[in-house]
């Protein structure tokens, strides 16, 4: 047996890896401290300073996320078939630059007269258009970004694992650092305060990804750079086009985000969805329709059931990420409203603690990275399908977390901090279980000429799963009237039905996994 050869060292190589993978590390760490240090007070900001009531709150991030995932499955598809992944970023980079730059325009505080809530409508029209040029900012940068990643490196360059974990590690460590400064900044000194850093810090990994592309060794270019240059309209070339047209669709992004209702009406027997959500059935019923034709048209039974499953893992991963996702709606307002924030001799603010899940992946993965191959020498390795199972029933245990917090209050009547701490710790365990599995399922399982459309249905997947926990949110939806004092036994009352019920959809769909678990495993014929 021959032995896999490591590639010699290169001069644009830093401590055994590829320059380019530290401008991508940056890069990703910057933009994912911008995108959730925004997302921190997002909710908060539209509640207290906007006075949206709780539904509409959830309703818009509902909106906001789903459109934010949804995006990259054509900004990948522009970049692999004509832009090239290094000026797709760089668009990318420039629009959530200036988005988040233009969150900071906060406006005048809304006011209550005669009982009806008076807002900045200009103020509010900026910060929508902000929201779209957020969204078509992730769907050039998001998918193109990690990609780079991976043509850094030979295919069996034995590196090529270690250096995706280095890159996830910047994703989390950006996650971490944003929600507490940027969450300390808009709720201490103001709102613009906070989403004014994380324009800065988008800023940042835009100049870093600019000075350092000259380390990507050329991967990341244009596949035919003589058809982006050519002319197709007067003097527009294609790359013009694309651009232009990104600029149109930020005006559709724009009203779809005000429609900013998953529902416009909900009574028994009539459910009508909103713009955004028939958009994305659209766009479902196309991808799976391709998926499934080329499934049964072009591929063999060995492959047609390792589709198949790929197919099951992000059904999985939409289900999980139903409840994760909630930790920007329900769990934020929880711990605004209900809860005790001293800990460590500090006082933590809701936007603080949205860091917990990025900080506990950190502490997580090197663990989990050490675990998984002795668990394999010792032939106690779970499947995917088992890992997937136990992801669930991890996620269903955090919710029972909150609601045993919600039942037991202490003596002031608001819930501990520990609990809420403990809740995320059991639900990044869960992700960690789930999340990377899925990844690995989709680029190891699906035919290799389909895998980019695999992965966009990973990002649809994940676009329902921000509708979804949206709509769970708002089964814990509280109507306060202005300049009311929040009736806190009734608040935990509500959010305890909502975790209770998010449990069970956890830990019902992980036993169902479970049931399936064998047949699965026989479908993906001895992939691991």
């Amino acid at each position: 047996m021959s032995a896999i050869a490591i590639p010699a060292a290169r001069s644009d190589e830093l401590f055994g890896h590829p320059k380019g993978l530290y401008v991508c590390f940056l890069t990703e760490m910057w933009e994912r401290f911008s995108f959730y240090g925004m997302r921190a007070l997002l909710l908060l900001y539209l509640v207290k300073y906007h006075l949206f009531s709780d539904a509409h709150g959830y309703n818009l991030v509902g909106a906001y996320g789903g459109l934010v995932y949804a995006m990259p499955v054509i900004g990948g598809l522009l970049a692999d078939r004509f832009l090239g992944m290094r000026k797709a970023v760089v668009f990318g980079g420039i629009l959530l630059v200036l988005g988040h730059l233009g969150m900071a325009i906060e406006g005048r505080q809304a006011t209550l007269v005669d009982g009806v809530v008076v807002r900045d409508e200009a103020a509010l029209q900026a910060f929508y258009f902000s929201l779209a040029l957020i969204i078509m900012g992730v769907g050039f940068l998001k998918p193109n970004i990690s990609t780079i990643v991976g043509k850094l490196y030979p295919e069996n360059d034995p590196r090529r694992d270690s250096g995706f974990s280095l890159f996830y590690a910047g994703i989390n460590l950006g996650a971490t650092i944003s929600g507490v400064l940027c969450g300390w900044l808009g709720e201490t000194y103001g709102w613009g305060w906070g989403f004014g850093v994380a324009g800065i810090g988008m800023l940042a990994g835009l100049a870093n990804f600019i000075h350092g592309q000259k380390h990507l060794r050329g991967h990341a270019e244009p596949r035919d750079p003589a058809r982006l240059r050519q002319r197709v309209l007067g003097p527009l070339t294609r790359e013009h086009l694309i651009y232009l047209g990104a600029i149109a669709g930020l005006f559709v992004i724009w009203g779809l985000v005000q429609a900013h209702s998953l529902f416009l009406k909900i009574v028994p027997g009539v459910f009508e969805p909103s713009p955004v959500l028939l958009g994305m059935h659209l766009v479902a019923a196309c991808l799976l329709g391709g998926i499934l034709w080329f499934m049964f048209a072009r591929c063999t039974r060995v492959e047609r059931q390792q589709m198949a499953v790929v197919l099951a893992f992000v059904a999985f991963c939409l289900v999980f990420f139903a409840l994760y996702e909630q930790t920007y709606g329900s769990w934020v307002l929880f711990s605004d409203r209900a809860m005790n924030h001293e800990a460590l001799g500090l006082t933590w603010t809701a936007s603080e603690l949205t860091s917990l899940g990025a900080f506990f992946i950190l502490v997580l993965a090197p663990i989990l990275a050490w675990l998984w191959p002795r668990l394999e020498r010792a032939g106690l390795n779970p499947s995917k399908p088992a890992k997937a199972a136990l992801g669930l029933i991890f996620a269903g245990l955090s919710f029972l977390v909150l609601a045993w917090s919600a039942r037991h209050p202490q003596a002031n009547g608001l819930t501990g901090i520990g609990w809420f701490v403990l809740a995320y710790f059991v639900l990044e365990v869960g992700e960690m279980l789930l999340s990377p599995i899925g990844l690995s399922a989709v680029t190891q399982l699906s035919v290799p000429r389909v895998v980019s459309l695999m992965m966009g249905g990973w990002f649809l997947g994940l676009s329902y799963s921000e509708m979804l926990a949206a709509a769970l949110s708002k089964l814990s939806a509280i109507e306060l009237p202005q300049g009311a004092t929040l009736d806190v036994a009734a608040a935990l009352a509500s959010y305890d039905r909502l975790f209770v019920f998010s449990a069970k959809i956890g830990i019902v769909g992980g036993i169902v996994v479970l049931a399936l678990t064998p047949l699965l495993r026989r479908w993906m014929h001895g992939v691991k």
